[in-house]
């Protein structure tokens, strides 16, 4: 089988790596893809938004299955062009991506199904968002922006203060567009977070290990919200029985809200929570893979994911036998390039990804970045997912940070403590 992944980011090169291993899979192709989906696959220099290319170069090249990695393409109705054309994927219809698409849309959803979540308030004008705050009682909150904002539409605020400037900074200031047309203001909730991401096709629902994403910027969980520093895998706070409550309680209502509301799921349902006490509450839900938690879940999968992805996407997920998993711990850590997640420079060579790749049990996943000659540059702000098997979290960690010194750009940085939430 030839399959086709869309998308250039660090969770599809996961994902090209991961079905190269596969025996039912011949050839792995990446759209557009980026300088590591290009070493472990075949990149095609089409847009991941291109929804009439991708549908012919799948015609064309017989494509047995395809996933659309980002939210993006999702959301512009990419799974629904390969769905009209009868093609083989994995992804939900633009109307079930919605969930991720429009925060104020999966707000009211998981009101609606009793979904456990932080109480909420939706404005169109940020004066009202400001009248609002200034009669609270409470000083701390979350302010979001509706729409898509490559994980940095969140502002986290400790006083009254830093939420009226959040306000401002995506009403008024138009930091993230139009994703800022509506914001919502919430109840900042305390407690450790989880994500979860769960295989649906219909009624079927398969959780994988849990991960802990690490979302601010810097170490001690502290600067501004990022796409995401580095995750570990498995997180054990996330017992069976919290897990039984989690899938019961959260992705079962919200799977049963969109069929119910017209826009069945198929695809991969991720769920941000925190754990309030004993009680998951949603933070944030998104529609694809995450971003780098993608990176030590498949590193610990050994199941073959093209055999579980196609039966989703052939209306047989309930017929695939148990996931099996590599019961070591895995760890990601994020190197970004100075100014990320603001303003950064693009085009700086990067040095010592041989000597990263030689260590044992470490995999580099390249999250934007591209080839010239035959140099490597970087070409984002989150540049590559530095990705470590350990038999321990500590030992997981070491190989890591070890693979990380041994790569180097101009710029470059990291947090130092990913994964030591896992060691509390």
């Amino acid at each position: 089988m030839k399959v086709l992944v869309i998308g250039q980011g660090g969770r599809e090169h996961a994902l090209v790596w991961k079905w190269a291993q596969s025996a039912s899979v011949d050839e792995v192709f990446c759209a557009p893809g980026n300088a590591g989906t290009g070493e472990d696959g075949t990149n095609v220099d089409i847009s991941g938004t291109d929804a009439p290319r991708l549908v012919k170069f799948a015609k064309d090249n017989q494509i047995g299955l395809t996933v659309v990695g980002p939210e993006v393409p999702l959301m512009a109705g990419v799974a629904d062009a390969f769905l009209d054309a009868k093609l083989p994927v994995f992804g939900p219809r633009a109307a079930a991506a919605e969930l991720e698409g429009s925060k104020v849309f999966s707000k009211q959803l998981m009101q609606h199904a009793n979904v456990p979540t932080a109480d909420f308030q939706v404005f169109k004008h940020a004066d009202a968002a400001q009248s609002y705050l200034q009669d609270r009682e409470a000083t701390s909150f979350v302010v979001k922006a509706d729409g898509l904002a490559a994980g940095k539409g969140v502002i986290v605020c400790s006083s009254r203060h830093e939420a009226l400037a959040a306000v401002e900074t995506i009403m008024v200031e138009r930091a993230f567009g139009d994703a800022g047309d509506r914001v919502i203001i919430e109840e900042r909730l305390v407690g450790p977070e989880v994500s979860i991401l769960a295989v649906v096709q219909g009624k079927t629902i398969i959780p994988l290990e849990a991960a802990q994403d690490h979302k601010p910027a810097y170490d001690g969980d502290l600067g501004p919200n990022t796409g995401g520093m580095g995750a570990y895998s498995p997180a054990a706070l996330v017992t069976p029985e919290l897990m039984d409550n989690i899938v019961s309680e959260v992705l079962v209502p919200t799977v049963h809200a969109l069929k119910k509301d017209g826009r069945e799921f198929c695809g991969i349902l991720y769920a941000g929570l925190m754990i309030c006490g004993d009680t998951p509450k949603v933070l944030e839900y998104n529609v694809r893979f995450g971003d780098p938690e993608t990176q030590p879940v498949l590193m610990r999968l050994k199941s073959d994911l093209a055999e579980v992805l196609l039966a989703a996407a052939e209306g047989r997920l309930a017929e695939i036998p148990a996931l099996e998993w590599d019961p070591r711990p895995a760890i990601c850590v994020v190197m970004a390039s100075d100014g990320y997640p603001g303003d950064y420079e693009k085009g700086r060579p990067i040095r010592g990804l041989e000597d990263a790749a030689a260590l044992e049990d470490v995999k580099v996943f390249h999250a934007s970045t591209v080839k010239q000659g035959k140099q490597v540059l970087t070409n984002g702000g989150r540049v590559l997912g530095v990705t470590a098997m350990g038999d321990t979290i500590a030992a997981a960690k070491l190989r890591a940070y070890q693979a990380v010194k041994c790569i180097r750009w101009d710029g470059a940085w990291c947090r130092k403590d990913i994964s030591d939430k896992g060691r509390d």
